[in-house]
């Protein structure tokens, strides 16, 4: 049996840890988040990453599933109008205009990873016969659910859903703002291979950050609690698990405090 949280313990640490983060007091911060970590080892406000992300302890090779489903179960009903409208995120019409730029489609299959609310399959609806949306946050996939987008909608960790997943292959499988929660990418990638069709397309968006900032890492937590991939890790990866590289370009993912956050837009196909 689960052990039960101390909700005001919880939340005086993490209120502390917020606090001291904000006062520039690096080494107070990463111990109340530790703090906030041993009450809440499932890590529901994302201690984890936000330790990673002022440069100390090691960096996780995800953001924890329970931060993720609860970061958007909080924002479900208010997230298009804080991407969309406030941060400027249109990766969704990207997708489309590049697709349709390669005169790549349309397909049959598609199966949308990360779906949220909807936002990619409403930009492909036409382009693809059948979609499936897989999300985390039930909350986003209830949205979803009701703009009638999708022939199937799961609530589910991607990568968990692509390990599990016995139905048939998809030609087409995107991912738009799913690797900023991904460190490492090789189960995401190696399960996208395993669920396509020979040929099929992988498109997705990822973050990245200067090299003198990534200084050679593979990834990293940005300063946004957010993963940053390095291009070479994202290419390497593709390689090694099947996929050549039809394109990739570098595209504003979205504002942040009225900056843009730069990225990469890929495009591959599997070849096995």
């Amino acid at each position: 049996m689960a052990k039960k949280i101390d909700e005001e313990a919880l939340g005086e640490a993490y209120n502390r840890a917020l606090a001291l983060e904000k006062a520039g007091d690096v080494d107070a911060a990463v111990a109340a988040y530790e703090e906030v970590l041993a009450i809440d080892p499932d890590d529901h406000g994302g201690a984890a990453v936000r330790i990673a992300a002022m440069g100390r302890g090691e960096t996780p090779v995800k953001a924890p599933d329970a931060y993720v489903e609860t970061l958007f179960d909080q924002h479900a009903e208010v997230f298009e109008d804080v991407l969309v409208e406030q941060l400027g995120y249109h990766v969704p019409m990207l997708v489309r205009q590049r697709l349709q730029a390669l005169k790549l489609g349309p397909f049959k299959r598609l199966l949308d990873l990360g779906c949220g609310t909807g936002l990619t399959g409403g930009a492909l609806r036409d382009l693809c016969a059948d979609m499936t949306g897989i999300d985390i946050s039930e909350k986003m996939v209830e949205i979803a659910h009701e703009k009638d987008l999708y022939e199937t909608l799961f609530v589910a960790e991607v990568e968990d859903f692509l390990d599990d997943n016995d139905e048939e292959a998809f030609d087409i499988i995107s991912a738009t703002d799913v690797l900023p929660y991904l460190g490492a990418l090789e189960p995401l990638f190696f399960g996208a291979a395993e669920n396509l069709t020979p040929g099929g397309l992988f498109i997705f968006s990822s973050e990245t950050l200067p090299e003198e900032i990534l200084a050679g890492r593979a990834y990293m937590v940005g300063p946004h609690q957010r993963f940053a991939h390095a291009d070479a890790y994202v290419r390497e990866r593709l390689t090694a698990t099947g996929f050549e590289l039809v394109e990739i370009s570098d595209i504003n993912v979205r504002m942040e405090d009225g900056q843009p956050t730069p990225g990469h837009l890929v495009i591959a196909r599997y070849i096995g």
